[in-house]
């Protein structure tokens, strides 16, 4: 475990260690429901959230984020670590990094690392992306796992858009485990670094699904 956190923060050093004079900026957020891919982080309750991202002119970004959670455990927090690069060429836009997620407070000791990319690209009010992650083992005991999903965004004007997505998530050596996951959201902002969000989301297979909302906040930048 130690040296989990160790590796991460020296990876994170090393990324920020070039970007220390660029962009610095935070963000917290209260939600009804925390969702992950379609499926509730909080038992269907609220969660705070916060974060702080270091981003570079030349694509560089490193960040931290938490929130709380309940897995009706002892699980409390989620702390996520990550860092990656991204680039435009070609019209597309494109990410690539990794993130470890750790939940300091867990009894089974579901800590996981996971690499991802990106795709996007913009057709005048209209932006398009997929997304693509791995993970070698997914919470620290299902294994093997990949999540895939794509989605569309459409700005309606007045600082309003209106968005879909879908996703699957597929495990190595639980096939058991696979489902897909869907949400329409529609998002804005009420005044200067202070935006909203309300969704609905759901999960296959008898999963989770609801609607939630958010209010969130930016500063620095």
């Amino acid at each position: 475990m130690k040296a989990k956190y160790l590796t991460l923060a020296l990876a994170l050093g090393a990324l920020t260690a070039p970007v220390a004079a660029q962009s610095v900026e935070g963000n917290v957020a209260l939600t009804t429901n925390y969702v992950f891919r379609g499926i509730s982080q909080t038992g269907d309750g609220p969660a705070v959230s916060g974060g702080f991202d270091v981003t570079s002119e030349e694509g560089l970004y490193a960040g931290i984020w938490g929130s709380s959670v309940d897995f009706s455990d002892d699980t409390t927090m989620e702390l996520d670590i990550y860092g990656g690069y991204s680039w435009e060429a070609g019209g597309f836009g494109f990410d690539v990094g990794a993130i470890y997620y750790a939940y300091p407070d867990s009894p089974d000791g579901q800590n996981f690392v996971e690499v991802y990319g990106d795709l996007s690209r913009s057709f005048g009010p209209v932006a398009w992306d997929i997304d693509v992650a791995y993970s070698p083992e997914f919470y620290g005991e299902i294994g093997p796992g990949w999540y895939v999903s794509t989605g569309a965004a459409l700005e309606l004007g007045a600082g309003v858009s209106i968005d879909a997505r879908v996703g699957a998530s597929r495990f190595d050596d639980l096939s058991s485990a696979d489902y897909e996951d869907y949400q329409v959201g529609l998002s804005g902002t009420m005044f200067e670094n202070v935006g909203w969000d309300i969704r609905y989301y759901n999960a296959s297979d008898g999963g989770d699904d609801g609607i939630f909302a958010t209010v969130s906040q930016s500063f620095g930048g």
